[in-house]
């Protein structure tokens, strides 16, 4: 038997204390979390990309906030 519910939630804060490559979040109806994948080539690109060569020293990196 498959379930479909209809929910609207409002959240006014969240806050997540870690997240890790395989953290689930879920909000909502409890039950079973059944995993998807969805891989879009939106840039039509055919193969992989180049490797940065050693030439190149400036990454771009996102900083992030120390841990509290």
């Amino acid at each position: 038997m498959k379930w479909n519910i209809y929910q609207t939630i409002t959240i006014g804060q969240l806050r997540v204390d870690a997240v890790t490559n395989s953290s689930v979040l879920q909000i909502g109806s409890a039950g079973s979390i059944q995993s998807l994948s969805q891989l879009y080539n939106t840039g039509g690109y055919t193969g992989p990309a180049p490797q940065l060569g050693e030439a190149t020293t400036a990454l771009s990196l996102v900083p992030l906030p120390n841990p509290t």
